[in-house]
């Protein structure tokens, strides 16, 4: 991806627009947590098919069992792929909008964006440091006791913050003057 179209930081952002309180960031959790179950399922789903076209085709043995899903219930195996294949999907949905104009869905309908505290890009190693920073949200809870900063534990950590956007400037024709 050319470096013109990663997010980088404008240190006008934060005179311009205000951080995100504690309210406003939990609900753009709740919807982007319901977007990942959706993800989840969608992923799941399609491995799920996958494994049962080998399954019934005989490209994978069955182990004795008569069906496939009692094949894929009972193997450490398999239910391990999918949970893996699972979870990186999960994984991939935030760090690829994250990266990607600095908004989930989710953030982008409570209009809140993502921005950088210095001048480096936010790429996908930074992204899923503040993945693993947030604590699977639990790290938003910061901003209840940062009264002053308005700063998440993942904000903190991966050197970001989120900004309220005015509803012009949530609109992606916007985002190439921030």
């Amino acid at each position: 991806m050319p470096k013109s179209k990663k997010q980088k930081s404008n240190p006008a952002t934060t005179e311009v627009f205000p951080r995100a309180g504690f309210f406003r960031r939990l609900a753009a959790i709740v919807y982007d947590a319901l977007m990942a179950v959706a993800v989840g399922m969608c992923a799941a789903m399609v491995m799920l098919v996958l494994l049962i076209l080998l399954l019934e085709n005989g490209v994978l043995e069955k182990q004795g069992l008569e069906h496939s899903s009692e094949v894929i219930r009972q193997s450490l195996l398999y239910t391990s792929i999918l949970q893996v294949w699972v979870i990186a999907w999960v994984i991939g949905f935030f760090l690829w909008f994250w990266v990607h104009g600095g908004q989930t869905i989710g953030m982008r309908a409570w209009r809140l964006r993502l921005f950088s505290l210095d001048d480096k890009p936010m790429g996908y190693g930074r992204a899923l440091l503040r993945l693993m920073a947030s604590l699977g949200g639990l790290g938003t809870l910061l901003v209840l006791l940062d009264i002053k900063y308005k700063q998440s534990l993942q904000d903190r950590i991966a050197r970001t913050e989120m900004l309220v956007l005015s509803k012009e400037a949530n609109h992606h024709k916007a985002w190439n003057k921030l």
